[in-house]
């Protein structure tokens, strides 16, 4: 096992040095597109082997619905990678440049960050995802996909592989580790640092973990996602209750889903029912603190502080009332995981205050947090979303996925 991922390792370091240009990019991306759709048949049979497993292991209906591709999912996919084609080359783009007094030329230029390292769980989008946008970026990439979906993990990659070779790349820039052995994870993580830049965990909160406690290279991630939307005093309650809604239920499981409500005191006896009612109508568990509790009329269970700490990932959620604005903020700096928070409300410079003052990677304004995700932000998709201090931070996208040189020119100046 070592010798092989030390192997893929030094495969992956040739094949970066090995840049291809923007239209050789773009060929093999379109040339992969019509490999998944010709093999379409193919994917679905080697997916049926995934799920049969899955439904053997007894995994959740949830997990395996994640797991499943059928033609809809293809298409999404397809789709997905055509986005990509259409975005700009990020790669070797002057960022900034300029002369200075003594006659030094320096420009900024945007490069690969390198070999990219991803460990990621159930989904097998995620395959065809981040090969296309580190592919596109310039880097090459090692895939290490969770054990569940291996059989489907395996077919994408090789299919991206044969689009290179087709357009004389060296195929190395994907590689799929196809050893199913958990040991392959922790090498990984600490023995790979000579061949890999950056690791990208995309998965459950004990991967993420696992990878942040042993990784001794740069991680771009997020543990949690535990975002909330505050309703302020100026807010219009029918944009909020339908936004609150869409924000907890439109799907639970994925890291945007707004976790805590928090409502400004001064509403509670107009809007707390009308708001809270869609929530619980819709299937949606309630907990609430004290003046939640007064006011609410519907089935309603008592908030302790460690519900302000949950990532439910299910139709749970917790409310709370606060004083004010800054009360608001100081609660999401405190609980929150700095992923996605929003306030809702008609009063402009509160909302500027928030978006200024919460430490959330993305900080919204009358929207839905279920919004926190590359593909809506036009980023073609991602690799996933970073709640680092350092960038890249929120969605990781094409963009993202670059690091940037200085190049300097000067007609022989020597320092005095």
């Amino acid at each position: 096992m070592k010798n092989k991922l030390i192997e893929i390792g030094k495969k992956s370091k040739k094949a970066f040095f090995s840049q291809p240009n923007s239209k050789k990019k773009n060929k093999v991306l379109k040339d992969y597109c019509d490999l998944i759709k010709k093999n379409k048949k193919i994917i679905i049979q080697q997916n049926n082997k995934d799920v049969q497993n899955a439904k053997k292991e007894r995994l959740k209906k949830n997990f395996i619905d994640r797991l499943i591709l059928d033609e809809k999912k293809i298409l999404s996919i397809i789709y997905s990678i055509k986005s990509i084609i259409k975005l700009k080359d990020p790669t070797n783009v002057i960022l900034e440049k300029w002369k200075r007094p003594n006659g030094l030329q320096i420009s900024k230029i945007s490069i690969p960050i390198g070999i990219i390292g991803i460990i990621y769980e159930s989904r097998p989008n995620v395959t065809s995802d981040v090969a296309s946008l580190c592919f596109k970026s310039g880097n090459a990439v090692i895939l290490k996909g969770g054990k569940e979906a291996f059989y489907s993990n395996r077919i994408l990659s090789k299919l991206f592989r044969k689009s290179l070779k087709k357009n004389n790349i060296d195929e190395n820039f994907v590689q799929f580790i196809d050893n199913r052995n958990r040991n392959v994870v922790n090498f990984l993580l600490t023995k790979m640092n000579k061949y890999i830049d950056v690791i990208i965990p995309r998965g459950g909160k004990n991967l993420v973990k696992k990878v942040q406690n042993l990784a001794n290279l740069p991680i771009i991630g997020h543990l949690e996602g535990i975002c909330h939307t505050f309703i302020d005093k100026d807010a219009n309650f029918k944009i909020a209750k339908k936004i609150i809604i869409n924000a907890k239920l439109r799907n639970t499981a994925i890291c945007g889903a707004t976790e805590t409500i928090l409502m400004h005191k001064k509403i509670l006896k107009k809007s707390c029912n009308f708001i809270l009612k869609g929530l619980e109508n819709n299937g949606c568990k309630i907990f609430g603190d004290r003046n939640i509790r007064k006011f609410y009329k519907g089935k309603i269970f008592k908030a302790t502080n460690k519900d302000w700490s949950k990532e439910y990932l299910s139709p749970i959620v917790s409310v709370k009332s606060v004083k004010n604005l800054n009360e608001a903020v100081m609660h999401i700096n405190k609980y929150g995981t700095m992923h996605t928070d929003s306030i809702i409300t008609q009063n402009k410079k509160n909302a500027k205050i928030f978006l200024s003052n919460v430490k959330s990677a993305i900080a919204m304004h009358n929207t839905s947090t279920q919004f926190a995700d590359g593909g809506e932000f036009g980023f073609g998709g991602e690799v996933g979303i970073s709640t680092n201090v350092l960038p890249p931070r929120g969605p990781v996208g094409l963009n993202q996925l670059v690091s940037y040189k200085y190049q300097i020119t000067s007609s022989g100046k020597i320092r005095k």
